[in-house]
């Protein structure tokens, strides 16, 4: 797990759980920081949080803490006493790696936590993928201790004499997991001693098929994706993706319902059961319509060619200064424009170019990118009258993001370029000009690949 890591983030509680992955990573001399949160909801959890630091001292282990005011978290974000610690916990153990140059961060979750975890997707009616367990590793985040039971930590802590202390939390009743833990837990071991392994077991099992679902998913995302904005498809890579309506209206449902969660994923939103539903009751119907991801982050529409998934988060108008000569790069949105003065060559500038050349003398003031804006408007290279932008940006069927996205090259006087769709007739380079500036946008390499979770 840990890998080529140099330094570990270990979250330590003080339970008997993470006392003894810290013990056992300091009998292993691995370089790592204990960090403990302090979660303001008990009188006692200074004296506990005085006697982790000295747990740490004894073994020489690194000893880092924090505060957190998760009741007023709770309360203000309108979220369980449980979900606020938890994202508290990981909002502290991100920071503290980041300030502290760790690699990675530990949790001590065990078999048992992964059990308990399986069981409450279970009665909220969760899909394959939240019956699979915790993840052992993922995105930098490691659990060790999941071959483990909380059987096996505790008798660890007892069999070598270390301090751990109990959080009250694990005992009461208003937090599910203990209503799990307590009441449901004991049942299924009446049912079968040994029943934490089989359903470890049963959930490694349906690991394995969902991660052959989703490839299966992907493969058919893949087969039926639509190229957007032709050469200019690289602005909105991150926010949006279409496939094609008969390739998706072809695939068995759980197939097709499967890769409407990846698309959604892959722009940073979920789907839960009754928006995937509506899209399938939706698309099948052949009307054009649209459904709204949790959390209105991202949108699916369709129509009769398309299915669409697109970010809705808003695009702020901009306005900002061209380097000239040099390299201009928007690192938000993955391009970069390129300026260089340079002889003037034969070649001919092309309306919808991702390069230019242009006649120096003609532009007026320094040169400056911005947003579209209403009322934009020029005469287009080969065209004899004025056109709007809007327009223009249109006929070139670029989607509503990527004209938000596309920045618009200026002077004092007005646009003079929209990379790849028009240029300025104005600005043309003349056949008596020796010298020209050449302007050329293109994505910044790396920088427009679509994020994965």
């Amino acid at each position: 797990m840990l890998g080529d890591s140099n330094r570990v983030l270990v979250g330590y509680s003080g339970g008997a759980d993470s006392t003894c992955l810290v013990h056992l990573l300091s009998l292993l001399k691995i370089d790592f920081v204990a960090a403990h949160l302090h979660h303001g909801q008990r009188v006692e959890a200074d004296k506990e949080m005085a006697l982790c630091e000295a747990f740490c001292q004894s073994l020489d282990v690194p000893f880092v803490s924090g505060r957190a005011d998760v009741p007023r978290m709770s309360r203000e974000l309108k979220i369980g006493l449980e979900e606020a610690g938890r994202m508290a916990r990981y909002n502290f153990l991100n920071q503290a790696a980041r300030r502290l140059e760790c690699d990675m961060i530990a949790t001590a979750h065990t078999g048992t936590d992964s059990v308990e975890t399986i069981l409450f997707n279970l009665v909220r009616g969760t899909g394959p993928s939240g019956l699979t367990g915790i993840d052992a590793s993922r995105n930098g985040l490691i659990r060790p201790l999941l071959p483990f039971s909380r059987q096996e930590t505790l008798a660890y802590c007892q069999q070598n004499g270390l301090w751990f202390h109990n959080d009250p939390a694990n005992e009461s009743m208003d937090f599910s997991r203990a209503r799990i833990r307590h009441r449901i837990s004991p049942e299924f071991e009446l049912v079968n001693p040994g029943y934490e392994a089989a359903i470890l077991r049963c959930a490694s099992i349906i690991g394995e098929e969902d991660q052959f679902l989703n490839g299966a998913a992907a493969s058919a995302l893949e087969r039926a994706e639509v190229s957007l904005n032709g050469d200019l498809g690289f602005l909105t890579r991150d926010a949006e993706v279409a496939f094609d309506r008969v390739a998706m209206g072809s695939l068995p449902p759980v197939l097709f319902k499967r890769a409407c969660r990846l698309a959604v994923s892959a722009l940073g939103a979920s789907i839960d059961f009754d928006q995937t539903e509506a899209i399938v009751s939706g698309f099948a119907s052949g009307s054009p319509g649209s459904v709204t991801a949790e959390g209105g982050v991202v949108v699916a529409e369709w129509n009769d060619r398309l299915l669409h998934f697109r970010q809705l988060q808003p695009t702020e108008p901009f306005r900002f200064k061209l380097t000239c000569p040099g390299e201009t790069e928007s690192e938000e949105f993955g391009w970069k424009i390129t300026a260089q003065h340079a002889p003037r060559s034969e070649r001919r500038n092309e309306r919808g170019a991702l390069r230019v050349e242009l006649s120096i003398a003609k532009t007026q003031g320094e040169l400056y990118f911005r947003s579209t804006q209403p009322g934009d408007s020029m005469q287009p290279l080969g065209f004899d009258g004025t056109r709007k932008l809007s327009d223009l940006l249109s006929e070139t069927k670029l989607t509503k993001a990527a004209r938000s996205r596309l920045p618009i090259i200026c002077d004092f006087v007005g646009p003079i370029w929209a990379p790849g769709v028009c240029l300025s007739h104005r600005i043309d380079k003349e056949p008596e000009c020796e010298r020209v500036l050449v302007l050329e946008f293109e994505p910044i390499i790396g920088s427009s690949e679509p994020s994965n979770d």
